[in-house]
């Protein structure tokens, strides 16, 4: 074995020579390599998981930034109070985002849809179902929450059902308040010209449902009005495991759930809006259901957590695969 000794003042002479040649080193490497270009912001678009037998798969067809949250959220409180709110959840106090979250259940023997998205130039649902591995005329079902432009706006392509093959399941009483010729006028024209436009005409493939009604075998209807007159949500269940898909139930993952009794301007019946919140809340986190919500932060699944006292938010991470 060959013996090698150190003395100090050659590692003293060998570290000033390195550091005499490290400024020319990395002047060469930075000659020799471009920095890389900036590439922008970007995020996955869908997000698929096993629900007992079942795939569940949610779909980010848009996203929106906007000023608020307030006075859309908390329209019945002041704006320094929602502002207070977000600062202590980390959030911009006034500026806030909408993300447009469809789910797709593969049961195995139909593929279910939940909710079309936006349509048009603002939505990208097609497009994001191909890349998650599934066609528009794959679609066997079409659930519909409710009959808000961005849950209705994807049902029709240039005049035409996007889903060609799928038939059709939404609330009685929404699909009754809407259609209603009164509502033509008013208020409630440019949802109802939409209604007409693009519900209306899968009418005749289509069935009407209330709570606790079966859409297929393992996905039941449950009435969550409040949001609007007919507003339904949907729980899923394969070999024990549970999801419920909300729709609008709450629309802010801070301001909706933490504060259940702030106002929301889209609620069409804000005091029923509030109570129907804090029932479901209270059912999935009893029950430790998981929950999938429309404008919840993608990929949008998640349970509320009530340690401590009132109402949170928790994302899912690995609960669903391991």
């Amino acid at each position: 074995m060959t013996h090698v000794s150190f003395s100090r003042r050659g590692l003293l002479a060998g570290a000033a020579g390195a550091t005499l040649a490290a400024p020319a080193l990395l002047s060469q490497t930075l000659t020799a390599s471009a920095a890389a270009p900036m590439m922008g912001a970007s995020a996955a678009r869908h997000r698929r998981i096993m629900l007992g037998s079942f795939e569940v798969t949610t779909v980010l067809d848009g996203q929106r930034a906007s000023d608020g949250p307030h006075p859309i959220f908390g329209e019945n409180q002041e704006a320094e109070a929602v502002a207070a709110l977000m600062e202590e959840n980390f959030l911009p106090p006034a500026r806030t985002e909408f993300v447009f979250t469809p789910v797709v259940v593969n049961t195995g023997s139909e593929l279910v849809l939940f909710d079309a998205g936006l349509g048009g130039d603002a939505g990208t649902l097609t497009t994001q179902l191909q890349a998650a591995g599934y066609t528009p005329d794959q679609i066997d079902v079409v659930v519909i929450t409710h009959m808000h432009p961005d849950h209705i706006g994807g049902l029709m392509t240039d005049g035409a059902p996007t889903f060609p093959n799928a038939r059709y399941v939404t609330g009685q009483a929404e699909y009754d308040f809407w259609s209603g010729e009164d509502k033509l006028s008013g208020p409630t024209e440019r949802v109802a010209r939409l209604v007409q436009s693009n519900v209306t005409p899968l009418a005749e493939k289509m069935t009407f449902i209330g709570d606790g009604a079966d859409v297929v075998s393992g996905i039941t209807g449950m009435d969550t009005s409040g949001h609007t007159p007919g507003h339904m949500s949907y729980l899923i269940e394969s070999d024990g495991a549970q999801l419920l898909v909300w729709g609008d139930v709450a629309n802010h993952f801070v301001a909706s759930i933490q504060r259940p009794d702030w106002h929301v301007r889209f609620d069409m019946d804000k005091e029923k809006a509030a109570a129907t919140r804090k029932r479901v809340f209270d059912m999935v986190s009893a029950d430790k259901i998981a929950v999938t919500g429309y404008h919840m932060p993608f990929p949008a699944i998640g349970y509320i957590d009530t340690r401590g006292g009132g109402y949170r938010w928790l994302p899912a991470s690995y609960q669903f695969s391991v």
